[in-house]
């Protein structure tokens, strides 16, 4: 592996490249550094194809190495253990960017590891890592041959930017990652405030001109000699055979519209038309039978699309399946929907919970808690198949995050609806787009829990065929098209803008024409599918659940903060059990408190605000007699603060005793007359008279 080190300049920020120095024995290898964030990047791939895949087996491990940024692991055992839901989105970028610029046969095992050796907390760490990605299989002997590129893309201010440094991203309204070659773009992946597709569409241009030029560097790095890799070739006769019978089954095959019939047609000509095949061509595998067939299926269906402007369950172009909305579906849930759009159905609700639900998050540039959650479930049972439920798969976590996403701009302020949020969605049947399915029915069910959104909130998934110049962009696409077109291309948002954007594409690039045309289609369909929606439910809920917690939020001084929790935490305790609630601290002094019953919640709010409270000069209070003295009383005017009201203030004319006027629990009202710099208070019930 020949030694280089190159500088790649980005917006005036400089990536620092360099491969074979280290990671010699991998195919190829390269450390990238941008500011003192530095990422290792791997490639390795098998000797010989895999047998009997119908696929590229490529893998991508993104690690973060918690040394990285001066950090030992938490928990019990100090070393990293499974990778983060961070780390195995990045590795799903990595993933989504390099995959379709191998050869369409290349069947090789081929696996990406790249590992985050240093970070500086500002600049971050994906972007290095896909760039990476594409210089170490690039100066690689795999068949690489066309080098990719990535950029981060923010708005802030109005003005777009280049690759933001962490804390540049908290101002910004875009979030937009995207790669692709020099002539077209492979992978998009955002997140947005409501951005018009005028704005987005100016965003991935600036991208790809970005892109352009970084590939154009990395094409001066020495490369080692490419494999080639070769289309199989099949038994002539043994194609002929097929052909003869295959390829008017499969015409009348595309046609059936009913998922489950189409299946079953094809899979009972494919395993009759085997059986016979192999008999007269016994040297032949099956699996080669399988691959032709698929192949002739393959083209039929794109054919119809392509030619004849048809689908396969006869929409048009742009035609939505049927919608079915309900809310309101779960008894005791705070907030349920069930979206249903064709044959993907999803089922989705939301639980309230308390700040002290929130998840904590330790990633590399620090800890914090996540008030918003989404977890998309996948089960066997929604596609017919027999599989248990075993770990989070990585596309469930992918999925997830893109339906999370989806929603975050709608959701209301913490300052103004202080619950811990959890969304789920179950999906219960799938035919394409179950992600989106999850974006619509996660605004339905936060409507019916009547948390205050901002906007609805739906999403489309649009597909591409594309042969030469002849191309067809369709919208809400089913898993058939997905599987046999060449771009799966998401977009979620509301009435006014986009809040979410993901593309995957299997051809080596996408022009910026089709894909104008794609998001001002995807537009046409999102409204459609609002308008459906509103028809469910057109605003939030008044009121919570019954089940739902009440909550209340108040802020007190922090040098009060250890007196409301008190010596070992014995007067919040006490708190929390008289009045049946949770309260939850923050250490900016603001005050949860959470409980089923509201008088409770309302009953503490008063409470603790009466017991943090200062006692001010010239305030009324009503305040209880505690102890009587030969010179005055003393009282309590808030919870654990006393004060004297001296003999001479107890009444308006003059009293000889003090037991003539009060006595112990007796409830007065008094006035704070002064507060001395010892902090004495004194008391007058005659001036509150």
């Amino acid at each position: 592996m020949e030694y280089f080190k190159k500088e790649v300049e980005v917006a005036g920020k400089k990536f620092i490249v360099e491969s074979g120095k280290v990671a010699k024995q991998s195919s190829g290898s390269c450390t990238v550094r941008i500011g003192d964030t530095m990422v290792l990047v791997a490639a390795v791939a098998s000797k010989d194809p895999k047998p009997g895949v119908d696929f590229m087996p490529l893998t991508v491990d993104y690690r973060e190495r918690t040394y990285a940024a001066g950090k030992i692991p938490g928990g019990f055992f100090k070393r990293e253990a499974k990778p983060r839901e961070s780390e195995i989105l990045v590795s799903r970028l990595i993933d989504r960017s390099i995959r379709p610029m191998f050869p369409e046969y290349w069947r090789n095992d081929t696996q990406i590891s790249a590992i985050v050796l240093s970070h500086d907390g500002e600049n971050e760490s994906d972007i290095a890592s896909i760039i990476g990605a594409s210089v170490a299989l690039y100066v690689s002997d795999l068949p690489f041959n066309m080098p990719i590129a990535s950029v981060r893309v923010g708005k802030i201010d109005g003005k777009l930017v280049l690759n933001p440094t962490i804390s540049e991203q908290k101002l910004s309204v875009l979030d937009l990652v995207v790669s692709g070659t020099e002539d077209a773009l492979t992978m998009v992946e955002a997140g947005a405030q409501e951005l018009s597709e005028e704005d987005m569409l100016e965003a991935l241009n600036l991208a790809r001109e970005t892109i352009k030029a970084i590939c154009l560097v990395q094409k001066s790095f020495p490369t080692k000699v490419k494999t080639i890799v070769h289309e199989p070739q099949y038994n002539a006769s043994l194609k002929a055979d097929i052909e003869a019978e295959a390829i008017a089954k499969a015409e009348e095959g595309v046609t059936i519209k009913e998922k489950g019939e189409r299946e079953f047609f094809w899979a009972s000509f494919k395993k009759d038309i085997t059986t016979r095949l192999v008999e007269k061509y016994p040297q032949e595998l099956v699996s080669t039978i399988d691959a032709i067939l698929e192949d002739i299926f393959y083209k039929k269906a794109r054919e119809l699309v392509l030619n004849k402007k048809v689908r396969t369950d006869g929409r048009g172009l742009e035609e939505i399946r049927p919608i079915t909305c309900e809310a309101d579906v779960l008894p005791r849930a705070h907030g349920s929907s069930l979206f249903i759009r064709g044959q993907t159905q999803a089922l989705v609700t939301v639980t309230l919970g308390t700040p002290g639900d929130m998840q904590v998050m330790d990633e590399l540039s620090g800890e914090y808690k996540e008030r918003f959650m989404l977890h998309y479930n996948f089960p066997g049972f929604s596609t017919g198949e027999a599989k248990g439920e075993r770990s989070t798969s990585r596309r469930e976590i992918g999925h997830g995050n893109l339906a999370k996403r989806s929603l975050i701009p709608i959701l209301p302020n913490e300052e103004d609806f202080g619950y811990t949020l959890r969304i789920v969605s179950d999906i219960l049947e799938s035919n394409g787009s179950s992600s989106m399915a999850s974006v619509c029915g996660g605004s339905l069910a936060l409507f019916n829990a009547g948390v205050p959104v901002k906007a609805a909130c739906a999403g489309v998934a649009m597909g591409l065929m594309k042969e030469g110049d002849n191309y067809v962009v369709l919208t809400d696409i089913m898993g058939m098209e997905d599987h046999l077109g060449d771009m799966d291309f998401k977009v979620a948002g509301t009435r006014k803008g986009i809040t979410a954007l993901q593309m995957d594409i299997k051809i080596t690039g996408l022009t910026t024409e089709i894909m104008a045309k794609a998001l001002e289609q995807a537009k046409r369909g999102r409204f459609f599918i609002l308008d459906k929606m509103d028809v469910a439910i057109s605003v939030p809920k008044n009121d919570l659940s019954d089940y739902a917690p009440r909550m209340a939020t108040l802020m007190i001084p922090q040098n009060k903060i250890g007196e409301l929790i008190g010596p070992g935490g014995k007067n919040i305790r006490k708190i929390q059990e008289e009045n049946n609630v949770k309260i939850d601290i923050e250490e900016s002094g603001k005050v949860f408190i959470s409980g089923t019953d509201s008088v409770g919640v309302g009953a503490t709010k008063e409470y603790v605000e009466s017991m943090t409270a200062e006692a001010e000069v010239g305030k009324v209070y009503k305040a209880r007699i505690t102890k009587l003295m030969s010179f005055g009383a003393f009282a309590e005017i808030l919870p654990g603060k006393e004060g004297l009201i001296h003999i001479s203030q107890l009444a308006a004319g003059h009293t000889k005793k003090v037991e003539d006027v009060v006595k112990e629990g007796d409830k007065v009202k008094v006035t704070v007359t002064e507060i001395d710099d010892k902090g004495r208070i004194n008391l007058s019930i005659k001036a509150a008279l």
